[in-house]
């Protein structure tokens, strides 16, 4: 098992308008682009839910309910799939977040682990949206981390820089979190982490040993080296239309399987088989 690489596929992100892309909002679309991720090797679907009808999927939601309907319907598009829900939220509303966990029991939920300025700047020196902090005070780690035991849900820790990656031991340090360790070093956010696969032997440096982690790495064709130093390293891997649109070549996909079979090439580049979703319970050590 020690070798084998588990693939997330990220199969939405959150704010991406399905009129300019090819995103999945519904949970027929969902469960369409899930199945060509599951079938080119993913074996976890990390989701997003947006408001349907008549939004049409640009904002997001928490309605438990649209969770229920995607979970169910990726479920039965791809038998044995796991599922990591978002939690993602900026500002002090997020009960809705915390609802859709003990309500639906995902397998993983993401985890942010720390604050981040959430930073862009266009080319003409203005900022590309007005700057914003992506707030995730200890509290509210702490308030995520008790609902995801409640549920049996492991926390994937969202690391966007150093200094958020070396919390997460200190909430492991202080009794906030025991359990199954995955950290995500997220690179390519402008203000966090650069797509730089040097980085890596530094942060598996500062990592609690025993613990899982992965890539996520947000760009265009930049990222594949980094996916594939990730796997040449032991990570383990992921990609979807929340990351980028684009394969190493340049060439601008329109499916979540056609990114997958990309990076399900990148394991097997550095001599590694991919996990299926059994193996991967195993390998994360889900509770359900």
């Amino acid at each position: 098992m020690g070798d084998k690489a588990v693939i997330t596929c990220a199969l939405n992100g959150v704010l991406t308008d399905p009129k300019q892309h090819n995103v999945p909002v519904t949970p027929e679309q969902m469960a369409r682009e899930a199945k060509a991720a599951f079938n080119a090797g993913a074996s976890i679907m990390h989701i997003h839910l947006r408001q349907q009808e008549p939004n049409k999927g640009h904002l997001p939601s928490w309605d438990v309910n649209v969770s229920k309907e995607i979970q169910q319907a990726i479920r039965e598009a791809c038998p044995g799939v796991i599922i990591n829900h978002t939690t993602g939220t900026s500002g002090p509303k997020y009960q809705g977040a915390l609802d859709c966990v003990r309500e639906t029991r995902p397998e993983i939920a993401a985890c942010n682990a720390g604050s981040l300025n959430y930073l862009k700047v266009k080319s003409d020196n203005t900022w590309a949206w007005p700057p914003m902090m992506f707030d995730n005070a200890v509290e509210k780690v702490q308030d995520y981390l008790d609902v995801m035991k409640e549920a049996g849900t492991i926390p994937e820790f969202e690391c966007f820089d150093v200094g958020i990656e070396r919390c997460v031991g200190m909430y492991v340090q202080t009794g906030m979190y025991s359990g199954p360790l995955e950290y995500n070093f997220v690179m390519g956010v402008a203000s966090g982490m650069p797509v730089d696969p040097e980085l890596l032997p530094i942060l598996l440096k500062l990592k609690l040993p025993a613990a899982h982690w992965q890539v996520t790495a947000i760009g265009r064709a930049e990222i594949w080296p980094l996916h594939q130093r990730c796997a040449d390293l032991g990570g383990h891997l992921r990609t979807g239309l929340e990351d980028t649109f684009y394969l190493g070549d340049g060439t601008k996909v329109i499916s979540n399987g056609q990114l997958i079979e990309a990076i399900a090439a990148c394991a097997r580049r550095a001599g590694r088989e991919i996990a299926s979703p059994a193996e991967a319970r195993q390998i994360f050590g889900t509770r359900h």
